[in-house]
This record gives structure tokens, sequence and C-alpha cells, in this order.
């Protein structure tokens, strides 16, 4: 197989704004370096102190679809985020500063369903990242399945519905369902393929506006049985990687 990482994409804050990056140093047991490294707990979420948690204690795109729209710029030196939003002033805080999560919460209520459980404060992971896995892990999507999904509803689909950190191009969509268990050398990387990444309500709303407007999860559905798109991967071999380095499928 011929393909190329055409994107890498990292998103801070989980379910709050994504920030499209041209390298990054993956290291061996680790999510990406700064990805989800902070969550959105909201008032019913269930936390412990540096532990992971599911994301059924956040904030997230699945119930309030608004936040699908927000992109983030990460400073990382300063530990300072950027939002904006096509319905918000753009916003500059530190998640770990108190006052400045309460500024950021007023600034993130107006996009949040009123009979959906409130965002509260921020819960941090450093180094290991609030993953939607239970381990830390790196999210892969196939450019050439996503223009096969659009080709069903005969619309063009942002690959930013998927929120992943990696995306490939490909010839071949769809060929990535038979990757379970394998390897994939990417730059100096060696990534091993986890399982199958299962979708929700998130995919629904287009990541330009915030709205829902397509049934990616029927669509999913009616293609394969299983609103199943993407892969999950660990990273088992550390090294840089580029936008536009060769993918290869190892045994």
């Amino acid at each position: 197989m011929t393909a190329v990482l055409a994107e890498i994409h990292r998103y801070p804050l989980k379910s709050h704004g994504r920030e499209a990056l041209p390298r990054v140093q993956l290291l061996q047991g680790q999510a990406m370096p700064w990805d989800r490294r902070w969550a959105v707990a909201h008032e019913a979420a269930r936390l412990r102190p540096g532990e992971w948690a599911a994301c059924s204690n956040f904030s997230r795109g699945a119930k309030a679809p608004a936040l699908m729209a927000i992109e983030a710029s990460l400073d990382e030196p300063r530990g300072q985020l950027t939002l904006t939003h096509p319905e918000r002033p753009a916003i500059t805080f530190a998640p770990e500063d108190e006052r400045d999560v309460a500024r950021f919460i007023d600034w993130v209520l107006p996009l949040c369903p009123a009979d959906r459980a409130r965002p509260v404060g921020v819960h941090a992971l450093p180094g290991r990242g609030v993953t939607d896995t239970d381990y830390p892990s790196v999210s892969i999507i196939s450019l050439a399945s996503n223009r096969a999904l659009g080709d069903h509803f005969g619309a063009e689909i942002s690959p930013l519905r998927w929120r992943a950190n990696l995306w490939l191009d490909a010839p071949t969509p769809w060929a990535e369902r038979d990757w379970i268990g394998r390897h994939l050398r990417i730059g100096d990387a060696v990534l091993q393929i986890v399982e199958p990444i299962v979708r929700c309500l998130a995919t629904a709303a287009n990541p330009h506006t915030g709205q829902r407007d397509l049934d990616t999860l029927g669509g999913l559905k009616a293609l394969h049985g299983e609103a199943v798109f993407g892969l999950y991967a660990k990273v088992i071999e550390s090294g840089e990687i580029r936008v536009r380095d060769k993918v290869e499928i190892l045994a």
C-alpha cells in the first residue's frame, strides 16, 4: 500500500477545538503530546484528580454540537489556549489557572444546551491525556474512506468531523478495516493498530457551523452494518512524524 500522512491534528482541550500541526514527536506508550491534556468536566462528573475518566464525565460534541465548530491554538511555553468559534469572540486562557477557567466557563456556556449537564471546570491529565480510550492512544482515519462515505451521501464530508490525530491518504477506501493488530511505520515512529473507533453523534455536526446536518452514523451503518470509522493505535516506537511522510503497513 502506498499512503502518506496528509495532516496531523491535536485537541488540547478535549472536544473544544482542534489544531493542525506540521510535525510532532511521538513517544512510546504515550498519546500525542498535549493532545486532550485537559477536558471540561460537567456538573454530574465523577472524577478523581490525576486519573483517567470516560468521556461521559465531560462536555462533548455528542451532547453539545456547537462545540464541534471550535478552533484552538496552544501556546505551549505559557500553557495558554486560544479558542475561536463563529458565534463567540476569541478567548485566551490558561486551563490550569482557576480564575482563567471561570472566564472560559462563562465563554463556553452559550454553546451548551440548557437541558444538558453544565460545564463547571477543567480536568487535567498531563502526560497521559484524557483520550477516549482507557489507554494512551493516537487516532487515525483514512481520507479515501471519508471520500467514499461522502459518495454515499452525494456530498463532500469534512474530515474534521472525526476529530482524528492522523489523516492518512491512501488509494483504497475501507482498507484500514483489515489493519487491526498490524503495525504502521510513519516517519520515524511505529504504531500498533489496536481497535476500530465506534462513532457517536458528535460526527453529525458540521465542524464549521456546529449544527447537525448529516446522519453520519446512519451512513456508516448502511455501508458496514455498524457505526465504525477510523482506528485507535498505540505508539510502540518513538519518533518524529511529519506531514507528507510515507506510511508503511508492517506485519
